[in-house]
C-alpha cells in the first residue's frame, strides 16, 4: 500500500506557505480579517468535494460528475425547503428532511457511477462524464433555469452560526475529514482502495471485492459532493440548477497537487487538504489582483497541467527506477 512520500507532502506545505507569503504582499486585501473568513467558507466545500474524489482517483478512476451532483443536490433542497414550494410547515422537519433529501441525491448518483464502472466495466471517464450531462440538463429542466429562494432562515444562517467559537460549517468539514482519514487508514476498506488502485488483477486475486470497493468509492464521492452541495447552498442562500459549474478544475486540481496519482494507488487526505488550500489561495488572490475570468482560468490551468505532467514523470520515474 503506497500512500504519498514525505517529501511531496512537505512540498505542497511549503507551496501553500510560500504562496500565501508572497500574495500578501501583492495582493490588496488578502491579508486581512475578512478575506480569511471568506478564505475558510471558500476552503470547507471544496475541501469536501475533493475528498471524494480523492478517494475515486485512488482506484485509478475519475468522478466528473461532481459538479452535477452539487447541483442537483441544491435544486432538491431547494425545492424540500423553500418556502415558496414547502413540503412541510415544521422547519425542523423542513431542514432535516431537506438535508437528508440532498445527500440521499449524492448517495444514488454515485451509485449509478460506481455500478457502471464496477459491474460493467465501463470507463470512469465516460460514466461520469455522461452522468455529468444528464443531471446537470436534469436540474435545468427541473427548475426552468430559475433559482429557489426563501429557505429556512436555520439553513441560510448556518454560516453565521458559532459553537464554542467555531462555524457550524466548519463542524462539517471537520466531520467529513476525520471520517474520510479514519475510512482510508483504519479499515480494510481503505486497505482494499489502495490495493485496487495498484493493480486490480492482483487485487482480486488476493481476495479484494473490487466490484464493492469501486461502488464505494463513488457513493462516497456522490456524499462529499452532496455535503458540499449544502455548504454552497446555504451560504449562497439559494437553491440553484448551475451550483458549483466552474468548481471540477478546482476539484481535480486540488487532489492532484496535494499529492494523488493519476494513476491510482497512491494519495492521502492530508495531501489533499493542502491542495484544496493551495487552490483556495490561488482564486481568491486572482480575484483580489482584479484579473478576468478567462486569465484566471488559464493560471488554474496550467498550475494543474504542471502538476499533472510531475505527476506522470514521477510515476515513470518509480516504475523505471
Amino acid at each position: 500500500m503506497v500512500k504519498i512520500a514525505n517529501s511531496e507532502s512537505t512540498f505542497v506545505v511549503l507551496l501553500c506557505l510560500g504562496y500565501y507569503l508572497v500574495m500578501t504582499i501583492i495582493a490588496p486585501g488578502f491579508f486581512t480579517v475578512n478575506n480569511s473568513i471568506n478564505l475558510l467558507f471558500n476552503l470547507l466545500p471544496l475541501l469536501i468535494i475533493s475528498i471524494g474524489q480523492t478517494y475515486v482517483l485512488l482506484t485509478a478512476g475519475i468522478d466528473l460528475s461532481v459538479t452535477a451532483i452539487v447541483a442537483v443536490a441544491s435544486v432538491v433542497g431547494g425545492f424540500m425547503m423553500s418556502s415558496d414550494t414547502v413540503w412541510f410547515h415544521n422547519e425542523f422537519t423542513t431542514l432535516f428532511l431537506g438535508i437528508l433529501g440532498m445527500l440521499v441525491v449524492g448517495v444514488l448518483i454515485g451509485a449509478i457511477n460506481g455500478w457502471a464502472v464496477a459491474k460493467f466495466a465501463m470507463p470512469a471517464f465516460m460514466v461520469t462524464l455522461t452522468t455529468m450531462m444528464l443531471f446537470s440538463g436534469f436540474a435545468i429542466w427541473l427548475t426552468q433555469s430559475q433559482n429557489l429562494y426563501n429557505l429556512p432562515e436555520s439553513f441560510v444562517e448556518m454560516h453565521y452560526t458559532y459553537f464554542l467559537g467555531i462555524p457550524v460549517p466548519l463542524y462539517i468539514a471537520l466531520f467529513v475529514v476525520l471520517l474520510a482519514y479514519f475510512l482510508l487508514n483504519r479499515t480494510i476498506f481503505g486497505e482494499w482502495i489502495y490495493a485496487v488502485g495498484a493493480n486490480k488483477k492482483t487485487a482480486r486475486i488476493s481476495g479484494v471485492s473490487v466490484s464493492k470497493t469501486l461502488i464505494g468509492v463513488y457513493v462516497f464521492s456522490g456524499f462529499c459532493a452532496a455535503v458540499g452541495a449544502i455548504l454552497y447552498t446555504a451560504r449562497l442562500e439559494t437553491g440553484s440548477p448551475v451550483m458549483g459549474q466552474n468548481i471540477l478544475l478546482d476539484v481535480i486540481g486540488a487532489v492532484v497537487i496535494g499529492g494523488t496519482s493519476l494513476f491510482g494507488g497512491k494519495g492521502t487526505i492530508q495531501g489533499t487538504f493542502f491542495g484544496a488550500l493551495f487552490m483556495t489561495l490561488l482564486d481568491n488572490s486572482l480575484n483580489l489582483l482584479n484579473l478576468s475570468f478567462f486569465i484566471i482560468m488559464m493560471v488554474k490551468g496550467m498550475v494543474i497541467l504542471g502538476a499533472a505532467i510531475l505527476n506522470t514523470v514521477v510515476e515513470r520515474s518509480l516504475k523505471t527506477g
